[in-house]
């Protein structure tokens, strides 16, 4: 079983970075300044546009822009399922370590025996008890980002009427925030799994009544925070730099269409990094996804080709909105850049 467990823990990996390299290739090929590729850039240009930068004759393969609130609630509920069973796991596994012999008189009547903690001894090991409490922490990030995301989409921004997106960007968006929690914890996945699976399984057998209730260790439910090491925390800095600059970026844009729902002009943005660049709320968002990295420990290749994968989509669409500004605006400011400040 544990040779199983892994081959099923390493197939996982091995195919969350495949469609993350699958998914960026494109984009990275659509970015590189070739009039040989032109056609190429507009296909792919033309899957992502959305909003202002999509032209009215695009709208028969499109959906309302709103709909961006799916992909925050998709993100909020898959988010939650993934920490909550994670969680879990990572206090199971700590109280079979802290009182192996409670715990396998507890664990055999959860589960119909120990075979679920019966794996390879890696998984009780520092190292790996190290790696879900990370995973754990990265699951509070990604909620705090999907939470205020879900705010904003219903409270904050004042979507046209008009306003569209292609079907194959909302199509991207499911994908995305179904990619994005499993690759915060893909290492371990298949354990959580078939540890729920089991406790699930013993509760139709079983039922409520005869599940053996126990007192929760408040200090061990919540151990898997004291392990984390000082890089989650700088990575955890440096998503609430981006987390709040990305908030009041949003704010900005969204007030910019206050009492004018039924309106479809635009008004040029200003503030916060509005002042370096055109489009600061992907900016903010790179920095969320590279603060996930560096709480990672940077170690996760996975995690690092999902930020890839976040970086190329968004500059993408970045620099499409930068020409379209330079193109709506006489007097756009000319010392803005697309994405990255003084650079791009």
């Amino acid at each position: 079983m544990t040779h199983s467990l892994y081959e099923m823990e390493l197939g996982l990996v091995t195919l969350l970075r495949a469609v993350w390299v699958a998914a960026t290739l494109p984009v990275v090929i659509a970015l590189i300044p070739s009039y040989k590729l032109s056609f190429f850039q507009q296909f792919v240009l033309g899957f992502a546009k959305r909003g202002k930068i999509m032209q009215s004759s695009s709208n028969k393969f499109s959906v309302p822009q709103k709909l961006f609130t799916h992909f925050y609630i998709l993100a909020f509920v898959w988010t939650t399922l993934l920490l909550a069973a994670t969680w879990l796991y990572a206090y199971s596994t700590m109280a079979k370590i802290s009182e192996p012999l409670l715990f396998s008189s507890i664990a055999s009547h959860l589960t119909g025996g120990s075979r679920i903690f019966s794996l390879h001894s890696s998984h009780t090991s520092k190292e790996h008890r190290s790696r879900i409490a990370v995973s754990i922490f990265l699951f509070l990030l990604m909620e705090a980002q999907v939470l205020r995301r879900l705010f904003e989409s219903i409270y904050v921004f004042k979507y046209s009427p008009s306003a569209r997106m292609h079907i194959s960007g909302y199509l991207t968006g499911l994908f995305f925030y179904t990619a994005v929690p499993i690759s915060l914890c893909c290492n371990h996945a298949t354990e959580v799994y078939k540890f729920g699976l089991s406790l699930i399984q013993e509760f139709i057998v079983k039922g409520k009544d005869r599940m053996l209730a126990t007192e929760v260790d408040w200090w061990k439910f919540f151990n898997p925070l004291m392990q984390l090491r000082w890089y989650s925390w700088i990575g955890a800095a440096i998503v609430c730099w981006g987390w709040i600059h990305q908030c009041r970026c949003h704010a900005i844009l969204g007030s910019l269409r206050e009492n004018r729902e039924d309106s479809n002009d635009y008004v040029v943005p200003y503030g916060d990094w509005f002042q370096y660049v055109s489009s600061p709320h992907y900016l903010a968002e790179i920095v969320i996804y590279a603060g996930f990295v560096v709480a990672s420990g940077c170690s996760d290749l996975t995690i690092w080709l999902l930020w890839g994968f976040t970086v190329a989509n968004l500059v993408l669409v970045a620099a499409e909105t930068h020409r379209w500004y330079l193109h709506k605006f006489d007097n756009y400011p000319r010392n803005r850049f697309a994405i990255f400040p003084f650079v791009y």
